[in-house]
């Protein structure tokens, strides 16, 4: 695989905006068509307690 040259990851980018720029569609547009759902953005849950999980292999003393 390739990466992009700097001058290519611009051009790509200034055509993705041009691209979003001419669709007119708008945020408020997208989630009356598709509302998010009740647990979306719930914070019923601890949102740090996932990242507790596997991290002990890289708490080894050095």
């Amino acid at each position: 695989m390739q990466k992009l040259s700097h001058d290519e990851q611009v051009r790509l980018a200034k055509l993705a905006l041009s691209a979003a720029a001419k669709s007119g569609g708008s945020d408020a547009a997208s989630y009356r068509a598709s509302p998010p759902g009740r647990e979306e953005f719930s914070s019923e849950e601890d949102p740090l307690a996932w990242e507790a999980e596997g991290w002990d292999e890289f708490n080894a003393p050095r």
